[in-house]
């Protein structure tokens, strides 16, 4: 998991004018058609590798040309009247960058502290989030991201020394874990669990799931979605409920988090083995 490659100048700032470029990174004529002369502020939260620029109900996301950048396009366009996700407004690939402008998603992220002070409301919603996902036909879904597919572009990453060491839990490398990335993937590689495929997020962390009034309203960042094990969406799910009830992203420590509350509104017996597995196949990403 990386952090954003592009950044922009004073991005944090809010712009009256839309220019042609902002700091290093050209805007095409026809996305810039869109947004007029909003004005935008850009957020890096978590650890995507695009920059993501908000405005009043639009949103769009540069970033390299990539599989997973590529995979977000047409995933969006197939969840479309199948799950709330966003809409693709307008979408251009020029010299190796994509532009995707989309549909703002209405209400708030999982993590804003209204939430994480509801415990069990929260995780109520989250888990009616993976009901959703797993009811969806995935019969002519367009992308299949399971272990078969999901291992090699993880040897990719390896092997083109793309995978960050230092942004691991601890003990992932080291004395207790593995020697590095490599020994991981082969580990990997060698204990592949049998999976039982539905749509999958490939994300479901907290940031990328939206709540309005009582019910989940948007599916966000959805590059790695497609056809997976339901599991890999449990196991980022877990992790991600405890560190933000840990305090490791707001700072707030919320003591009365159960960990187990996710299974039990899953009507799910936790499959530890599988969450361990997906959880370290995540840190190759």
């Amino acid at each position: 998991m990386s952090k954003a490659k592009f950044y922009f100048k004073d991005a944090d700032a809010l712009k009256p004018n839309w220019p042609n470029h902002i700091g290093d990174i050209f805007i095409p004529e026809k996305i810039k058609s869109y947004l007029s002369s909003q004005a935008y502020y850009a957020n890096n939260m978590g650890m995507s590798q695009a920059t993501v620029l908000y405005f009043a109900d639009q949103v769009l996301k540069i970033e390299k040309e990539r599989e997973e950048a590529d995979n977000e396009h047409r995933m969006l366009g197939w969840l479309q009247g199948k799950i709330p996700v966003p809409s693709i407004i307008c979408a251009e690939k020029i010299d190796g960058i994509n532009y995707l402008l989309m549909s703002k998603a209405e209400g708030c992220m999982a993590c804003e502290p209204y939430y994480l002070e509801r415990c069990e409301e929260l995780v109520t919603l989250l888990a009616e989030g993976l009901k959703l996902l797993w009811s969806v036909d995935i019969a002519d879904c367009p992308y299949n991201n399971c272990l078969e597919n999901k291992l090699q572009l993880a040897k990719s990453r390896v092997e083109n020394n793309l995978v960050d060491m230092e942004d691991a839990p601890p003990d992932t490398y080291g004395e207790n874990g593995f020697a590095d990335p490599r020994e991981l993937w082969e580990w990997l590689m060698a204990n592949r669990p049998p999976e039982d495929l539905r749509l999958s997020h490939g994300d479901y962390c907290l940031p990328n799931i939206f709540l309005k009034e009582g019910k989940v309203n948007g599916f966000i960042d959805l590059g790695r979605s497609g056809i997976a094990d339901k599991w890999q969406d449990i196991a980022l799910c877990y992790r991600s409920l405890k560190s933000n009830f840990a305090g490791e992203y707001g700072g707030k420590v919320y003591k009365d988090f159960d960990s187990l509350l996710l299974f039990e509104k899953l009507e799910l017996e936790p499959d530890w083995n599988k969450i361990r597995y997906y959880i370290l196949l995540d840190e190759l990403f």
